[in-house]
């Protein structure tokens, strides 16, 4: 099948999908002027994305920096063995958990701590079905999905110049002023968001009247409804209850569970490489090649994705089937060259499993209102980010360097993943022929 001809038959199918959601719109037609949509799409883009990145980039630099800390002195000065360090990460994971419905209900300008989830909500707030389902969706989740893939690299390059020039600086260890410095520009970032990030077209202060009014209507048109009137009394309770009883909700979750508890593995990639027999500094800056591999591989993916949007879901089983097997011959090749190569892959993996994983779920959950959309969109990666309980724990000091059994249960949970989302792709297209679905 061609590009034309399945772009063709992917925009029919938004149109009747986005038709049936609203049986009590009929008879009322939206129209909607082309040429001032392009303007404000990409004013829109002007003013989301940009915020999006910046707070993604230093809301992951931040969170990611515990790895890079534990071996440039955080292990020996807190005398933490590998379960300890274990421990702390779970920690950090429950408290991100919890955290993460909150914000998104209400402070959704303001928190980083679930800004990975948060940002799914403004992106599909703003563009209709036909910008996530056809032109362009994965392309703009992975705009600030590179903002993760670039704190990755700019970490480990920051954390080696920040460890090696501050070491001792007024009494305190270079891993401490890891986290300070860090620390002290993401709070700062974070406290422009309430002025540069995008709220409800209906009441965004950066666009003009009609400029609202416009992106109102291209979203109903959708048979997307702001859904405020019917939802603003809505008790947090009884929102929470829908989200949860939204049968996409479930589907959703275990694919995501995979994925997730899998990414665990970047805390330990600087002692991975720590004991291919890099220095500690070294190891920081050797973390730098694995994120500028999987800028490399995720870009055109994504392109390809949007390209090709109904071949999405068969885009994400693949990332997910490559990523398994080079878990399996990370557990059976101890060669470090190697390795560290099948290091860089699976990190693409991991990353371009992620940008095609979030587009698949906003547009999934295109046509849930608001209020209800934004707890499902923090409770899906919540539930499975609790996945990294188990997926921070495969990697204890005493199975180094060759961490057979870690590198397994990845590859096994790569391959039950790869089943997962398989099994929800077919399911929603199924749905979608039925027109109980919209994708």
């Amino acid at each position: 099948m061609s590009i034309f001809a399945e772009n063709t038959k992917a925009q029919s199918l938004a149109q009747s999908l986005a038709q049936s959601l609203h049986s009590e719109d009929t008879g009322r037609c939206i129209i909607v002027d082309a040429d001032a949509e392009k303007k404000l799409v990409r004013k829109i883009d002007l003013y989301l994305m940009p915020s999006i990145f910046i707070l993604y980039l230093f809301s992951y630099m931040d969170r990611s920096n515990i790895g890079l800390a534990k071996i440039v002195g955080m292990e020996e000065d807190l005398h933490l063995t590998s379960h300890q360090y274990y421990t702390a990460v779970i920690v950090w994971v429950i408290g991100y958990t919890i955290s993460a419905v909150p914000p998104n209900c209400d402070l959704l300008n303001f928190y980083m701590v679930s800004k990975e989830r948060a940002v799914c909500l403004p992106i599909s707030q703003w563009h209709s079905l036909e910008i996530l389902l056809i032109r362009s969706g994965s392309k703009r989740f992975i705009i600030f999905l590179t903002a993760g893939i670039l704190s990755g690299a700019f970490g480990g390059v920051i954390s080696g110049a920040i460890t090696s020039t501050l070491d001792g600086a007024q009494g305190i260890r270079g891993w401490r002023w890891l986290f300070i410095v860090e620390w002290v520009a993401t709070a700062g970032v974070s406290l422009i968001a309430h002025w540069t990030l995008l709220d409800y077209p209906h009441r965004s202060r950066g666009l003009s009247e009609e400029e609202r009014k416009l992106a109102q209507q291209r979203l109903v048109k959708d048979g997307i409804d702001q859904g405020d009137s019917k939802t603003q009394n809505t008790s947090m309770f009884i929102l929470l209850l829908k989200a949860l009883s939204n049968w996409r909700t479930w589907v959703l979750i275990p694919g995501y569970i995979t994925l997730s508890g899998a990414g665990a593995i970047s805390y330990f990639y600087p002692t991975l490489i720590n004991d291919m027999g890099y220095t500690s500094i070294n190891a920081q800056y050797m973390t730098v090649p694995l994120y500028i591999a999987s800028m490399v591989a995720v870009v055109p993916i994504c392109w390809l994705a949007d390209r090709k949007p109904l071949a999405r879901g068969q885009l994400l089983v693949g990332s997910m089937i490559v990523g398994m097997v080079f878990f399996a011959l990370t557990a059976a090749i101890r060669n470090y060259i190697a390795r560290y190569v099948f290091l860089c892959f699976i990190n693409m993996t991991l990353w371009t499993g992620g940008a095609l994983a979030l587009s698949f779920a906003t547009t999934a959950l295109a046509s849930v209102t608001p209020d209800v959309r934004a707890i499902m969109l923090a409770w899906i990666p919540a539930a499975a980010a609790l996945a990294q309980l188990y997926g921070s724990a495969p990697f204890p000091a005493e199975d180094s360097p060759g961490y057979v059994v870690g590198f397994s249960v990845f590859a096994a949970t790569f391959a039950v993943g790869s089943v997962c989302h398989g099994l929800a792709n077919i399911l929603f297209k199924r749905l979608s022929l039925k027109g109980t679905y919209v994708p």
